[in-house]
């Protein structure tokens, strides 16, 4: 018969587990990983972001981790891009019979999808520049003031400048002058 103390005690962790859950917890400082062991890169790197993961991979000299960094980038390719392109990338691959890493794969959808973007932000620029233009092109302009000619100014002139409400005040002021002298 069991002790009731040895049903229930908690699993005390392994000083491994104590040293892979510190590692774990300070993944975001992590750089050369080439003195550690696979199995213990299996249980650490999965807590890894792209970033971090790009990183360890850059830092890490002299050691290829991608027998236990390629699962993971397939995860991160099928996160980011969908099922669907990670099926036919696949599928690709099978076709053409060649391999790749999905770190390599990862990086070039990521330029790609990049360079798409830029494309799809150039047009959209020179939609608006045209619309711009367009716009412009229709737009009321200003001009600037033309004198009126010199035929006007005659006094006897009916013409579209002729103002009879100001030959009248001329008329007037002369006339106060003349009466002041």
């Amino acid at each position: 018969m069991m002790r009731r103390d040895e049903f229930c005690a908690p699993k005390i962790p392994t000083l491994v587990d104590l040293c892979i859950q510190k590692v774990i917890d300070n993944v975001r400082y992590l750089g050369n990983v080439g003195y550690f062991d696979e199995y213990l890169l299996e249980r650490i790197l999965p807590h890894c972001t792209v970033d971090q993961l790009m990183n360890v991979e850059k830092s890490t000299k002299g050691r290829d981790l991608s027998p236990v960094t390629d699962k993971l980038w397939k995860k991160f390719f099928e996160k980011q891009y969908g099922t669907n392109s990670t099926n036919e990338v696949i599928k690709r691959m099978k076709e053409k019979k060649v391999s790749f890493k999905w770190a390599q794969l990862y990086e070039a959808k990521g330029k790609e999808m990049a360079q798409a973007e830029n494309e799809a932000l150039d047009r959209i620029k020179q939609l608006y520049k045209k619309e711009d233009a367009r716009k412009q092109s229709r737009q009321v302009r200003l001009c600037t003031k033309v004198s009126p000619s010199s035929k006007r100014r005659f006094w006897g002139d009916n013409g579209p400048g002729y103002n009879v409400s100001n030959f009248k005040s001329n008329i007037m002021k002369k006339a106060k002058i003349f009466m002041k002298r």
